[in-house]
């Protein structure tokens, strides 16, 4: 864009979107409300996991501890459903679009939900997990890409990251609620939580209903006047608005643009358009697939969600705490606690210097916890350091790597593979979490691999690469539209990218600054879809 030796076209850059209002402001973050069944629904099973109860019920009634294979196999099958049902929403959300998608993997988890609630023996837990998991793959892919591509572009960064404050609540009020029930001596002990999941996704379905679709979804599908009167909503604008006009021009003229350099083949066509172009250039889909699906994976790799998936556990092998589902409960509420000040600092800072500096803080505070568990184990001070530690590290991760990972996934598709570019990055985080879920007990339990304490030398070494990862390879997307993303990301490198500004439109470049252009271009898709 704008290359050869003529001076390129110039769009007014700041009429590109409309003021935030709080109509606009509050639709975008009810949406964030999907991370409360994600959050919860991962957090619920580490508590179940070391009910009494449930133990006895799963082993039988002489056993203490579930057995390895058992842990392994009840947390890591709710992420392989994940996993598959991600890579299905990239095709349903281009199909259906953005909010039937995340409405139709709502009724997907109470399914799972009810199987799950209604079991008393292992085959019909893991089945239900299973379909649950499919379900919260449809939500957790495409619940980020709505937000990102409704949400105005000066708070996109705090919204999507309420996702993952959302997300803090769900793993808090599963917590709070296996607290409640752990010393019941029947089912309700693991039916309660389990059970409690359906109000969640309810409450998210109910609501999607009254939200508008994405406006991109439907220029994506040609339908303008229908992405006119979505954006009309969202900005809280008249029909007329000259800003939903000029935002509404930028977002065809980038689509057009990007379909020129990505056409839309076929089924499989489509799929491979993700991985065309070059690693050496930073703006080709194939180098965004990477980044996003790879930045996903470094997010697993912090080692987190072996506190929440198996917190109550390994707490309960150090020996010299009392409660343990206290303690799991206090780790949720410093994450909850830590998640909301992301939402200033995303846009304050920016995504790049968040996530440098937040992988270097994980990295500290887990060698320290692996170097204290070593040389002074079982003792009662060392271990409240330890914890103490733990809070720190979750605190890092809470206002970095959680949200920003979702928000830059969120914000470096361009809209022809956006939904298939979310949906593989989800995919992977799904894959890792699954992963990480499968080895951790074979890793930790004292009749395995007995690591204990020294499993934080794994996860300090993997919090490392990230910091050498964030600095190497993540851009900048702080104050920009996903359209300004795009020319940002083709035009700079990650290192670079903090010193770029808009200096024209789309809407310039294609020859569409008047409001005919539009019209012009759904006249033509009609056309080309007859």
């Amino acid at each position: 864009m704008g290359g050869g030796g003529l001076a390129a076209p110039v769009g007014d850059v700041s009429r590109v979107e409309a003021p935030v209002t709080v109509k606009a402001y509050m639709m975008c973050v009810f949406a964030a409300f999907g991370g409360i069944f994600f959050g919860y629904d991962s957090g619920y099973i580490s508590g179940v996991m070391g009910m009494e109860f449930f133990i006895h019920q799963i082993e039988g009634p002489e056993a203490i501890i579930l057995s390895a294979w058992k842990k392994s196999l009840v947390t890591s099958i709710l992420s392989a459903g994940t996993f598959f049902g991600a890579v299905i929403a990239g095709d349903v959300a281009d199909w259906i679009g953005r909010r039937p998608t995340v409405i139709f993997g709502c009724l997907v988890f109470i399914v799972g939900v009810i199987l799950q609630t209604a079991s008393s023996d292992l085959g019909l837990l893991v089945a239900g997990r299973l379909i649950a998991g499919l379900g919260v793959g449809f939500v957790s892919a495409v619940i980020v890409l709505y937000m990102s591509e409704i949400a105005p572009r000066k708070v996109r960064g705090a919204i999507v990251s309420g996702y993952q404050f959302c997300i803090c609540i769900g793993l808090l009020l599963a917590s709070s609620v296996d607290y409640g029930t752990q010393n019941r001596q029947d089912s309700g002990s693991y039916r309660i939580p389990i059970g409690l999941q359906m109000v969640w996704a309810l409450i998210l379905a109910g609501g999607l209903f009254l939200l508008p679709e994405s406006p991109r979804f439907f220029v994506k599908k040609g339908k303008l006047d229908q992405a006119a009167s979505a954006l009309c909503s969202l900005r809280d604008q008249p029909f007329d608005s000259q800003y939903v006009q000029d935002e509404l021009t930028e977002i065809v003229a980038n689509y057009e643009y990007e379909m020129s350099l990505i056409p839309q083949t076929n089924y499989f066509g489509a799929w491979a358009n993700c991985f065309k172009g070059t690693l050496s250039d930073s703006g080709s889909p194939l180098r965004r697939t990477i980044l996003g699906t790879s930045m996903q994976m470094m997010q697993q790799w912090t080692g987190v969600n072996f506190v929440f998936y198996f917190g109550t556990t390994f707490f309960q092998q150090l020996g010299t705490i009392q409660d343990p589902f206290m303690i799991s409960l206090i780790t949720t509420l410093v994450n909850v606690c830590s998640t909301p000040l992301s939402f200033w600092t995303m846009e304050r800072f920016g995504r790049r210097p968040l996530l440098i500096w937040g992988a270097l803080g994980m990295c500290i505070c887990q060698f320290l916890v692996a170097i204290i568990g070593t040389v002074l184990p079982n003792n009662d001070g060392a271990t409240k350091a330890m914890i103490a530690l733990i809070c720190i590290y979750i605190f890092f991760f809470a206002t970095t790597w959680g949200p920003g990972a979702w928000v830059v996934v969120g914000e470096i598709f361009p809209l022809p593979i956006r939904a298939k570019g979310v949906a593989l990055s989800t995919a992977s985080n799904w894959l890792w979490n699954c992963i990480i879920a499968v080895i951790t007990p074979y890793m930790v339990e004292p009749d395995r691999g007995n690591l204990g304490a020294k499993v934080f030398y794994i996860w300090g070494g993997l919090c490392t690469l990230c910091f050498v990862y964030s600095y190497l390879l993540i851009p900048e997307t702080k104050g920009l539209t996903l359209e300004q993303v795009d020319q940002m990301l083709q035009e700079t490198t990650p290192r670079t990218s903090s010193r770029w500004v808009p200096h024209t439109t789309y809407a310039a470049e294609m020859g569409m600054t008047d409001k005919h252009s539009a019209g012009h271009v759904e006249h033509k898709n009609e056309v080309e879809s007859v």
